[in-house]
């Protein structure tokens, strides 16, 4: 039934407005399998748009192959995705942009749904939600994980999206001209739902078909071990754009500690009237002096970090909303 209406949704898309310029993002690293296809699939669902393939230190023909397909071909050196797609939204100027892998594991006709949700919504990002059409498209652990970092996501900011870590995304240019990515790797995908959800931005979240690799395309995510830098970076994350309840805690842990080992040395105290226990007595005191440190540190970032936000609110707001024909 899920199929079924997400090919509906996507055979009766309309196209996108033509006013509009639409950029076509594809980071690569050794994709010469499936690049060719990737790019006259995007090509042909959006005529009018400008595809992009970033090659990011590929050894093998990806270039070659991407130059020979119509694409407009650029090099980012530093190796990790988050990298790329930094280079990409800094580098190229337009009013909608898709992000995809040039895999061809995404279904690029989705797109003309995608863009045209995110213009007549005036929507600043739309996630393509992965819909398995192959068995080996997902793989468990891949998605158990998604799963899990779903579920922390929604527990830290009340709300998320079902596919979090999807690399297929269509965005305004405010939201692009206005991010500033941080990320190197692939917890990419975790920072740009993040950056939406603290802000508190328009987006949707659309069903898109998923297919398995082609032949000869291996992929470079590793599930333990990016699944891990997906993680540490959403704690990072969340330590600074929720300093308060995140140092609190911090605080209380420490108090309570403390306080578990100051017991005693009171009771003892009152009871016979001395203190048999000094360095217990020196440690439960500097424990909860830094319960006191850090709750006071979780008031002055919290303040920091309203203005960090103001900030960005700011620059977010410089530019025309999605579906504005107005550009600066």
């Amino acid at each position: 039934m899920l199929t079924a209406n997400v090919s509906a949704a996507r055979d009766g898309a309309r196209e996108p407005p033509e006013q509009h310029r639409i950029a076509v993002l594809l980071p690569c690293h050794n994709e010469e399998a499936a690049i060719a296809e990737v790019v006259a699939a995007f090509r042909a669902a959006l005529p009018g748009a400008v595809v992009y393939v970033y090659d990011n230190n590929s050894t093998d023909r990806t270039i070659d192959i991407a130059q020979a397909a119509g694409a407009v071909v650029r090099r980012e050196t530093h190796q990790g995705k988050g990298y790329v797609v930094r280079r990409m939204f800094a580098d190229v100027d337009a009013d909608v942009y898709v992000l995809a892998d040039g895999d061809a594991t995404y279904d690029a006709p989705s797109a003309r749904m995608m863009i045209a949700r995110l213009i007549e919504e005036r929507l600043d990002m739309v996630v393509g939600a992965r819909v398995d059409r192959e068995e080996a498209a997902y793989r468990r652990g891949h998605r158990a994980g998604n799963r899990l970092l779903s579920g922390f996501v929604t527990h830290i900011f009340g709300q998320s999206f079902s596919d979090m870590l999807s690399g297929y995304r269509v965005f305004s240019r405010r939201f692009v001209k206005s991010f500033p990515v941080l990320s190197g790797g692939f917890e990419i995908e975790s920072e740009l739902t993040i950056h939406a959800l603290e802000l508190e931005l328009p987006v949707a979240e659309v069903d898109t078909p998923y297919y398995a690799r082609r032949e000869g395309s291996a992929s470079k995510l590793n599930t333990w071990r990016d699944g891990f830098r997906i993680l540490w970076s959403i704690l990072q994350i969340y330590r600074s754009e929720r300093p308060l309840p995140f140092f609190t805690a911090i605080a209380i842990a420490l108090a309570a500690i403390a306080i578990g080992l100051a017991v005693p040395i009171v009771i003892t105290f009152m009871q016979q009237g001395n203190v048999p226990r000094f360095p217990t007595l020196i440690l439960a005191t500097g424990l909860m002096l830094a319960a006191l440190l850090s709750f006071a540190s979780a008031l002055v970032l919290d303040t920091v970090t309203r203005g960090r936000r103001e900030i960005k609110l700011l620059a977010y707001l410089r530019y025309n909303a999605p579906g504005d024909p107005a550009r600066e």
